[in-house]
């Protein structure tokens, strides 16, 4: 190669042209620079730099598509240069050149994360080649991680289903939790969904790839529990015929989710403490140490905070579990979300069993609505899917409903009078309308009373005034004082 020569690369170039890629070549000789320079300035912006240093300065600077780098240079070379932008700018795509070709250089360089390796003299056509065949594969790329962002934002959670401010504020603790690798708790009654949080927050995590591995700890008897947990060497105890791994090595590299830990003997909440402390543990029966890496998220329908007082729960292990906190409503207190849940139910159950049913009638989500849902969200799910399955018309009607719950739901069913009598959507909008006058026309604190999402309680408003059926004197104020 030719000596360095004197004149330096531009250590601050001009803006890039948004429409054309930026090349930077990176190389000790005048002429190879120049030369490359010559071949690819009809297609691209190119920029020089004679030695890795200079190159660096205008990498720093960011906006550089391609990287052209010689290998060997005085001072840095350009395998440290590219490690260099593989941790920087990664985005960057790296094609390395030398005169000293080897399957070795050409190895190492690949290995550190190089798109390519040329020797020269450089064949012009097999480098534009590569240069255009690195931008469409580094442009599939971003499209595919932006795609799966959206997918990700828009169903990563889309088991979950609810507009009331109580599951805006689940949603949020999801998405915040999830990218991290906290111990998550999860509380809330039975059926509430729990289960369904716990796999939304691994299907939204760096672990998503990994297994998802649940344990049903109430099922099963200490013993039994133990053994699943941490698996059992042969012979452990009767029956125990060849080792088997336990629940732990199975979710290795991924998330176990152990519901109802309240119900976990104190004895295996020892240990249970000391593989959270640690991340490592003996199968039952061995003295072989079984390394695993785990996300733990643990649920309960018990309030485990009073346990701990009760000394029925170890307070050491409570804190390892508590790290973040996911409170799950019951579904009375967001009776709001019961027509968004029913219509979910109804699509899933319609399609799952091959019947046409299109929609659900006022009177029977009247009925649906004013029903205390002991059983919760599951109580709801499996209800919808009965009447799907024994219902006989083209819509979900009164009729449908399950006696039990339309005896039950009798009760509780809000008075309706006067032209609003019949309807489902009139009885929604007194009720609606009510409770907005009652606030001073604050849309906060209505659509928190009314336990739907201040976005869903402004469109059925429009909608009301569209349709004018909003009395002129509704107060409307959007914010209180």
């Amino acid at each position: 190669m030719t000596p360095p020569t004197t004149t330096p690369a531009t250590s601050t170039p001009p803006a890039a042209d948004p429409k054309r890629p930026v090349v930077l070549i990176v190389d000790d000789d005048r002429n190879t620079r120049e030369g490359l320079q010559r071949a690819l300035r009809g297609r691209y912006e190119v920029r020089l730099a004679e030695n890795a240093a200079r190159g660096w300065e205008q990498l720093a600077d960011g906006g550089v598509d391609v990287l052209l780098s010689d290998l060997r240079m005085p001072g840095e070379d350009g395998l440290a240069l590219l490690r260099r932008v593989r941790a920087h700018h990664p985005g960057t795509i790296a094609i390395l050149l030398t005169a000293y070709g080897s399957v070795e250089t050409a190895v190492e360089a690949m290995k550190e994360g190089a798109f390519d390796f040329l020797t020269k003299p450089v064949n012009l056509d097999h480098l534009e080649m590569l240069i255009a065949r690195g931008l469409r594969s580094r442009d599939m790329e971003s499209r595919n991680r932006e795609l799966q962002a959206q997918l990700d934002r828009k169903y990563g959670m889309e088991s979950l289903v609810g507009e009331s401010p109580a599951m805006q504020q689940v949603f949020e603790i999801v998405r915040q939790a999830a990218p991290t690798g906290a111990t998550v708790l999860i509380q809330g009654p039975s059926g509430t969904g729990k289960e369904l949080v716990a796999q939304a927050i691994h299907r939204l995590s760096p672990r998503a790839q990994g297994p998802f591995v649940a344990v049903h700890c109430a099922a099963l008897a200490a013993t039994l529990l133990e053994s699943e947990l941490f698996g059992h060497e042969r012979g452990a105890f009767t029956g125990a015929v060849a080792r088997r791994k336990g629940r732990f090595e199975m979710a290795d590299g991924g998330t176990l989710f152990l519901d109802e830990i309240s119900e976990i003997d104190p004895a295996i909440q020892v240990k249970l403490l000391r593989v959270l402390e640690e991340r490592r543990f003996e199968r039952v029966g061995g003295g072989e140490t079984v390394e695993v890496d785990i996300r733990l998220i643990a649920a309960t329908n018990r309030d485990l905070r009073a346990l701990v007082g009760q000394g029925k729960f170890r307070e050491d292990l409570y804190f390892r579990l508590n790290v973040v906190d996911v409170v799950l409503p019951p579904l009375a207190e967001r009776s709001g979300d019961i027509p968004l849940l029913c219509d979910a139910f109804l699509r899933e159950f319609a399609g799952r069993n091959g019947k046409a049913v299109p929609g659900i009638t006022p009177d029977a989500l009247h009925l649906l609505g004013a029903y205390a849902w002991p059983g919760n969200v599951r109580e709801l799910r499996n209800t919808i899917e009965k009447m799907v399955v024994l219902g006989r018309g083209d819509r979900l009607t009164a009729r449908d409903v399950p006696a039990n719950i339309r005896e039950a739901a009798k009760g509780r069913l809000p008075p309706r009078g006067g032209l609003a009598a019949g309807t489902l959507a009139d009885t929604e909008r007194e009720k609606i309308l009510a409770v907005l006058q009652r606030c001073g026309g604050n849309v906060t604190d209505a659509a928190r009373e009314l336990s739907i999402s201040r976005r869903t309680l402004h469109r059925k408003l429009n909608e009301y005034q569209d349709a004018g059926r909003l009395p002129a004197e509704t107060p409307r104020r959007r914010r209180g004082k």
